[in-house]
């Protein structure tokens, strides 16, 4: 039994092999059998998270070395889910800061090491991928320094340990060219560097929610650090808030800890060990849980405000139904409810009819994993443009979100890049060759201007470059924006596409349908190549003649219609249209399907 508990977090940039480490780990701490199979990112069990190959949900893990027990905590590293590490680094008694070799630091390396010196952890620097052929680990090494010292690290934050590591190759090392045997030197100085808290177990129960997740066994379930005390199966417990309130009462049912991925049963679990508990039905993430004697809550950091928001309503559309199993407004309302109960990234709100729904998120990518797994889940609805949530200063100044982007592209695309950003009113904050005819830029911009850009920045440079956004701040709002400048094409029939007609309208703009895809009247069925909405028939058949003519009857050849990701479908809507989502299908919609109305109400405006 390990009589030594050490819990510790991993934070780095989206992409720079958290959990691929983390496998490593796992299978050199002896925690699988040696026929046992074991699939590549274990971490990552989400069917979201395996298909995108980003970690969404922080999730621990647990493993033993040399008579200690280390819990792991794998962490987001996208911006969007910043909630989850923000929660995750309370029950943290260290970090390890994974850094790639090659990319250096990043805009969500620099938001989660600010997160965690804040939390007054002391990082053990790992820099990883060092098998890439363009590693530059000394480079990054004094990038990573002057990073602490631009987020006033303290003294003993910045005499950091440093470790050159290959996560997928399964070793670490103190030299860059040492022995590169194994994972065994970042075990042994985990356990040397990371000085857990004395916490009293003999002192009454508590421990603040850290994560929460519905399991279809045990119910709602918390997970957290177990602050002070003991906590054992059967006691009674109750839930606080921060204002001191008692949100919820009842029986400890089920105490478990995570032994690798599995949870396992206990009956007691100590001060220090991150456990999951049952038996409360309203407690949320950062109430208090603890012995009914308790009145005082543990402190927990407030969540960032979200910035973004969509308004969500049934599926009014003529297809509505064909392809959905989950339609009404209840149901969609209850799903949304429970999204912002588990998930403390989201905020819900309602209309008075309790007909639209208000989602409000931390970013493009948040609010669309939200939609897909909705998707899946089979629900249809329509999703209105995503809004810029803006502040208003007591002296009535307007402020709005603003955005650090950074983008690794070749040389030649850089001039492109600018000008686009300039439209967007980006502000350009540093340039900086990275060699090989690369440049790395880093601009300010509004969240407004940035919504669907990802996809026209991977054209302008033909698939090529790297973007990362990150929050930034609130400022100044910089005034009106242009929207998209292309005039939709809309359907003026009910029914299926033909081959003929959208062959013939090919050169009106881009389309978004093919043969036999169903349109109705109102849809978007492609996007003018110039500004200024336009009204087409794309089910307008060939007119057959009982004459047969040479060179008439050739082969109609479509070009391949786009395939757009829900963030890319919702950047690109005016105020004046809407997503319709169902399982098969997302359709671009006018809001006001019938033409004549919408002339009518144009008009009024």
């Amino acid at each position: 039994m390990s009589n030594k508990i050490i819990n510790i977090t991993i934070i780095a940039h989206v992409d720079h092999g958290k959990t691929t480490l983390i496998d490593n780990l796992m299978k050199q701490s002896g925690l699988f059998r040696d026929n046992e199979v074991v699939e590549e990112r274990v971490m990552d069990s989400g069917e979201l998270e395996k298909e995108r190959g980003i970690t969404i949900l922080a999730k621990p893990t647990s493993i033993n070395w040399k008579n200690t027990r280390v819990n792991i905590i794998d962490t987001p590293g996208h911006r969007d889910f910043a909630a989850e590490v923000e929660r995750v680094l309370h029950m943290a008694d260290g970090a390890l800061l994974l850094i790639d070799s090659a990319e250096g630091v990043m805009p969500q390396t620099k938001f989660v090491l600010a997160k965690a010196l804040k939390q007054g952890l002391k990082p053990i620097v790992i820099i990883n991928k060092l098998d890439k052929a363009d590693q530059r680990a000394n480079e990054v090494l004094d990038e990573t320094f002057d990073l602490f010292v631009s987020l006033d690290a303290n003294e003993e934050q910045l005499d950091f340990p440093v470790l050159y590591a290959s996560g997928r190759s399964g070793w670490a090392d103190k030299e860059i060219n040492g022995l590169r045997k194994n994972l065994h030197p970042l075990l042994d100085l985990i356990i040397e560097k990371v000085k857990p808290k004395e916490l009293d177990k003999n002192k009454p129960f508590a421990m603040l929610s850290t994560l929460l997740y519905a399991d279809s066994f045990l119910g709602r379930s918390l997970i957290g650090k177990i602050a002070q005390g003991t906590a054992k199966a059967n006691q009674r417990i109750k839930a606080i808030n921060l204002k001191r309130e008692k949100i919820d009462e009842g029986r400890l049912t089920k105490i478990f800890r995570y032994e690798g991925t599995k949870k396992v049963p206990i009956e007691t679990g100590e001060a220090g060990d991150i456990v999951i508990i049952a038996g409360l039905e309203k407690a949320n993430v950062a109430d208090t849980i603890c012995d009914l004697e308790i009145n005082d809550p543990i402190d927990a950091t407030p969540i960032d405000p979200p910035t973004m928001s969509i308004t969500i309503t049934v599926n009014t559309s003529p297809l509505a139904g064909t392809e959905g199993k989950k339609l009404t407004s209840t149901q969609i309302r209850e799903r949304l409810i429970l999204e912002a109960e588990n998930n403390v990234g989201i905020t819900f709100d309602e209309n008075e009819n309790k007909d639209a729904f208000i989602i409000s998120g931390r970013g493009e990518l948040m609010l669309e994993i939200l939609l897909t797994q909705m998707r899946r889940e089979g629900f249809e609805m329509t999703v209105s443009p995503p809004k810029v949530l803006f502040k208003n200063e007591d002296n009535g100044k307007k402020l709005e979100p603003l955005e650090e982007v950074t983008m690794d592209l070749d040389e030649e695309y850089s001039s492109k890049i600018i000008d686009s950003m300039n439209r967007r009113k980006g502000k350009l904050i540093e340039l900086k060759d990275t060699g090989k005819n690369k440049k790395r830029l880093v601009f300010h911009a509004p969240t407004r201007g940035l919504m669907g850009y990802t996809s026209r920045f991977l054209t302008l440079t033909k698939g090529t470059g790297v973007i990362n956004r990150i929050f930034h701040s609130y400022g100044n709002y910089s005034g009106d924006m242009e929207g998209r400048r292309n005039g939709a094409l809309i359907s003026i029939e009910n029914g299926k596409a033909v081959a003929f007609a959208i062959f013939n309208l090919q050169a009106r703009g881009e389309m978004f349908v093919t043969h036999n895809d169903p349109i109705y009247e109102g849809m978007i069925v492609g996007l003018a190549s110039k500004s200024g909405d336009l009204e087409i028939n794309v089910m307008k058949g060939k007119k057959l003649t009982n004459m047969r003519t040479q060179g008439t009857d050739e082969n109609v050849v479509l070009t391949p219609v786009r395939k757009m990701a829900i963030a890319e479908q919702l950047g690109m809507l005016n105020t004046d249209e809407a997503l319709e989502i169902t399982p098969k299908s997302c359709r671009l919609r006018k809001l006001i399907l019938d033409p004549h109305e919408r002339k009518r109400r144009s008009r009024v405006s």
